[in-house]
């Protein structure tokens, strides 16, 4: 049923993996349009790729997958109904305390994921998947408070997992990372334009 073959005779994947790609992919494509229904596909996606992973024993990433649905929920719920009139957030911005305290989150989280990886698992990556995984944690909040730097966060985040699913050869895993990171950057351009549109409107 999920037997691995090669995609057009090129990248070894298999059907969990191709189904858990477009899904990820349409994902990014709503969020980009600021679109609700993207935390739905987020969800979904993000509950195969926790298959996906434990196959390949990227415990970290597994376990992600599953608060990424906890914080799915939420920012749905923020992008529908967030907001002082309940009528769903709009793009914001960092300020230099935000950062400094997305830092310190990412460094705390990386420490503790690391610890429990290398304690639990049998995973020879625990190091570069406990400091994206937690990176990918600090991104996905930010991007349900639609703060503008989650796509500078995404973009970095993605260009380091192509390496790590190549490690693993998760082939068209790092392919659809290689076009988060595109996308990442398209999101970051749209965003940029809907924020400059706010601010001039008001």
């Amino acid at each position: 049923m999920n037997d691995p073959f090669f995609l057009f005779g090129l990248i070894d994947t298999s059907p969990l993996e191709m189904l858990s790609f477009a899904l990820a992919i349409t994902m990014v494509l709503l969020n980009i349009k600021q679109s609700p229904w993207a935390w739905l596909f987020a969800i979904t996606s993000a509950g195969l790729y926790a298959i996906v992973f434990y196959q390949a024993k990227i415990y970290g990433d597994m376990a992600l997958q599953f608060v990424f649905v906890a914080i799915s929920l939420w920012g749905w719920y923020q992008w529908l109904f967030g907001g002082g009139n309940r009528q769903g957030i709009a793009v914001s911005c960092l300020t230099t305390k935000g950062w400094t305290i997305v830092a310190v989150t990412w460094a705390l989280a990386y420490a503790i994921v690391a610890v429990l990886l290398q304690a639990f698992t049998d995973t020879d990556v625990a190091h570069i998947d406990a400091f994206l995984t937690a990176g990918s944690l600090v991104a996905q909040y930010l991007l349900t408070r639609k703060t503008l730097e989650n796509w500078h966060l995404w973009i970095g985040i993605d260009l380091l997992y192509i390496g790590l699913y190549l490690h693993k050869d998760l082939y068209l895993t790092a392919v659809l990372y290689g076009l988060f990171a595109i996308l990442a950057f398209v999101g970051l351009l749209a965003w940029k334009k809907s924020l400059a549109t706010k601010e001039s409107t008001a």
